[in-house]
């Protein structure tokens, strides 16, 4: 008898190719080169090339695994848990590695990150930030490395993010449907050409997925030297004032965005590190931190020729001053003055029982 051979899994689309997204590139190159930002949030509708864009992310770095997180996973599933086989066959207590374990190296991508449970997105986001898994529990004492790119997408039309979680999150890109039709034609014909025909059109693009893969092997080795890109007060100080402006809480961010402006700096090639790196990834660092009502920071438009993508900034040309007016005004969005009502005197009515007929005698 002859058992029937697994699927094949289907070829992921190259990330060379995806197009119009370019906030989404460059979040997802930058978490890359150092995945110690945290991860990224990326936050739209469906069929924006989320899950797309994760799993071809995961074949620029060479061998690296694609885990995804169910949404109906355990605590036990995603950390490890105690090897009952192991226990109840050899008498010895061992430890069963989880999802994270499986997703050393690579890329864990988690559907619906706002679905999950608050206990388990925080487990999650712990070994995102730290590298380290730390297992106590069923009798276990157990650490393992978990160095991982975290990937979580959410609708926010089914539900937020309590902002504490939303707050340990390195990264955040909130995409939009593309209204030019152009774009939209593009996308499309791309999308058809690579299901009629993924090898060919892989082919097509290897050269500049083979460039995008050395670049990023390159930049990884330069963020991991720590004598690499060093920088002066006057970056610290753009990160402060930028934090500042934003009114976020804790240090989190200036921590954040010092680590992606220097992933930019090692993807660029810079020779230090600049206030101009942190404008660039300044947004994408304060976009789910920062308070309602305060002005976004505008990037400079110089110096992103050799960046993973342009800035975040959604056109931040307007003045500080104009982009607080626009707060306000969308804070009373749909508000109307008073008006006079006129009021119309209704006649009363005639007491029930002198409406009622007497009755008559017999």
């Amino acid at each position: 008898m002859t058992t029937p051979a697994s699927a094949a899994l289907p070829l992921p689309f190259p990330f060379a190719a995806i197009a119009g997204q370019p906030q989404l590139r460059q979040a997802l190159l930058l978490a890359a080169v150092d995945p110690g930002l945290g991860g990224v949030l990326i936050e739209g509708p469906r069929g924006t090339a989320k899950s797309t864009a994760a799993r071809a992310l995961a074949e620029l770095l060479t061998g690296a695994p694609f885990v995804t997180l169910p949404l109906g996973a355990s605590l036990e599933h995603l950390v490890g848990t105690l090897d009952l086989g192991q226990a109840l066959a050899g008498h010895q207590v061992k430890f069963a590695p989880g999802l994270l374990s499986r997703a050393h190296g690579g890329v864990l991508y988690v559907d619906e990150v706002n679905l999950l449970p608050d206990a388990l997105i925080d487990s999650l986001l712990d070994v995102a930030a730290s590298g380290v898994n730390s297992v106590e529990r069923d009798g276990i004492s157990h650490r393992h490395a978990a160095r991982f790119v975290l990937v979580g997408t959410m609708n926010p039309e089914e539900g937020e993010l309590r902002p504490q979680l939303l707050d340990r999150f390195g990264l955040c890109v909130r995409l939009s449907n593309i209204d030019d039709a152009a774009s939209r034609q593009a996308i499309v014909r791309a999308r058809l050409a690579f299901d009629a025909d993924p090898q060919g059109f892989r082919a097509d693009h290897a050269d500049a997925q083979g460039a995008l893969a050395l670049a990023l092997g390159r930049a990884r080795a330069t963020v991991a030297d720590r004598e690499a890109l060093p920088y002066e007060d006057e970056v610290h100080a753009a990160v402060g004032a930028l934090c500042m402006a934003a009114q976020v809480d804790g240090l989190r961010a200036d921590l954040v965005m010092l680590r992606a402006a220097r992933a930019l700096a090692a993807w660029e090639q810079a020779d230090t590190l600049t206030t101009a790196h942190v404008q660039q990834v300044a947004d994408l660092v304060l976009l789910h931190r920062r308070k309602p009502g305060t002005a976004q920071s505008a990037a400079p438009s110089s110096s992103q020729a050799n960046a993973p993508g342009p800035s975040s900034g959604q056109g931040d040309g307007a003045s500080g001053e104009a982009s607080t007016s626009a707060s306000d005004d969308d804070a009373d969005w749909g508000a109307m003055p008073p008006e006079p009502v006129g009021i119309e005197r209704v006649k009363p009515l005639r007491p029930l029982m002198a409406a009622a007929p007497t009755p008559k005698k017999a």
